[in-house]
């Protein structure tokens, strides 16, 4: 055998080879299709988009047949996107996508399962007086909890992934983990906490977020009776006229902490700008009396101090009479 006809024998085999190795390399493979799924965690009835993409092939030229549970809903050359409704809770659908490729067919399989969850937000630490009808609302540095109710399971056997402001928390995630804490951002209007649940299998998963705002905290001026107690029917308002012994209730709504004996809440009243000390065990209580034969006008106010979390500082004012 001459060393030319060697050679061309080996570069036959050799081209044999790589059209071997191509063709291997660009087979068709499910691996080399990806799904992507707007938005990944539905809820009943919502509009889910599913589209799909591949690194290795030309998806604008092959046929792709779209079926919803074996029911063909879509087909066509370079169909690449699909849009159906979800069901309802507890309902799934499975959509099977078929691609035919010059190197073979890849079937792709997924299934819808929508799914509700619901965020309750409190806020720990805001004070409001004894039956209170409203919501207890977070201020400046307030401490808040998330509490996440998935409908899918039981909220202790799921597994949670809590983000703050779109940053994962992995400290506050993981197993049974259906509640999350935190303290507001000061330099932020509000704060935006989302969270994803899931079953130990995976199966079933369910997603949610929240924007929790905060608002000023004020302090409102009651009269206390001494048959009827705190008249919180009627806020006293500016200018206010006494003609004998009264007691005034300050109420600090929405301040931090709750307990307002704290010690880290310092409470200064004045009268015309000079300090008065409080000499009862309840610092929201000034007890005011007039002197007989004497009238006029003074400036009673009152300024709250929180010594741990220095945003936190509010102060109200009241024009007295007598």
């Amino acid at each position: 055998m001459s060393f030319r006809n060697f050679s061309l024998k080996l570069f036959l085999f050799l081209g044999i080879l790589f059209i071997i190795s191509a063709s291997n390399v660009y087979a068709a493979s499910p691996s080399s299709i990806l799904v992507d799924v707007i938005p990944t965690n539905p809820k009943p009835y919502e509009d889910v988009t599913i589209t799909i993409n591949s690194y290795a092939n030309n998806l604008d030229s092959v046929g792709i047949n779209w079926s919803v549970d074996g029911n063909t809903k879509a087909s066509g050359i370079g169909k690449k996107s699909f849009m159906l409704k979800a069901g309802g809770v507890g309902s799934q659908n499975r959509v099977t996508i078929t691609i035919s490729l010059p190197e073979g067919v890849i079937e792709k399989n997924i299934t819808i399962r929508p799914s509700v969850m619901t965020l309750f937000w409190q806020a720990t630490d805001s004070y409001v007086p004894p039956f209170y009808k409203g919501k207890a609302m977070p201020t400046l540095d307030s401490e808040i909890k998330i509490v996440a109710m998935p409908e899918i399971g039981n909220p202790k056997n799921m597994t949670y992934f809590w983000k703050k402001d779109y940053t994962n928390d992995q400290d506050a995630s993981g197993y049974g983990k259906n509640s999350y804490l935190y303290v507001n951002d000061y330099l932020e209007d509000y704060n935006n906490v989302s969270v994803v649940a899931s079953t130990i299998d995976q199966k079933y998963s369910s997603e949610a977020n929240i924007d929790v705002g905060t608002i000023d905290s004020k302090i409102l001026f009651y009269k206390n009776d001494p048959k009827l107690g705190t008249i919180f029917e009627k806020e006293i308002v500016t200018p206010y006229r006494i003609t004998e012994k009264e007691i005034i209730i300050a109420v600090p709504y929405f301040i931090s902490p709750k307990q307002i004996n704290h010690p880290s809440l310092i409470w200064n009243w004045s009268i015309n700008d000079n300090s008065v000390d409080v000499l009862s065990f309840k610092p929201n209580e000034m007890p005011l009396q007039i002197q007989s034969g004497t009238s006029g006008t003074s400036r009673l106010k009152l300024t709250i101090e929180n010594m741990d979390r220095i945003f936190q500082t509010d102060s109200k004012e009241l024009s007295i009479e007598f």
